[in-house]
């Protein structure tokens, strides 16, 4: 299993959103790298930390699931885009902040507090993951 971390701002589509619906479809994503990892990587099953972007204070909210693999993203004119399909698991009971994770010592290396790393989409290290889950049910 592979972990995810995908970016979402909270106007736009919030984890109080995804778990009012259960599940959507994750578009929008018109960077080749991350779409990469939305079509080779991303599998059923996998975990993904939901990150609110562009709010202030940024950080992650929740966790998803991949629901459905990458298929041909239809809400765009323009061919080689891809959808994935994720499902509600969880809203933290604590909001974990971007300020946090940089901080947080066990979470070196980790592209999110990497600087000018902009990704909607990006790859987590399973350590990674849990060591935020951790913190956002404390």
């Amino acid at each position: 299993m592979n972990h995810w971390l995908l970016k979402s701002e909270p106007t736009t589509y919030s984890i109080d959103d995804l778990k009012r619906d259960g599940h959507t479809s994750w578009e929008g994503v018109r960077n080749y790298q991350a779409r990469n990892f939305m079509r080779d990587g991303m599998k059923k099953g996998d975990l993904v930390l939901f990150y609110h972007s562009n709010a202030e204070p940024p950080g992650v909210a929740g966790v998803c699931r991949v629901k459905k693999e990458g298929y041909p993203d239809t809400t765009t004119k323009e061919k080689g885009w891809i959808l994935v399909d994720v499902e509600f698991i969880e809203k933290l009971k604590r909001f974990v902040p971007l300020d946090e994770l940089k901080a947080d010592a066990k979470l070196k290396g980790m592209l999110v507090i990497q600087r000018g790393q902009r990704l909607s989409v990006q790859p987590v290290e399973k350590p990674h993951f849990d060591e935020i889950v951790r913190s956002g049910r404390s």
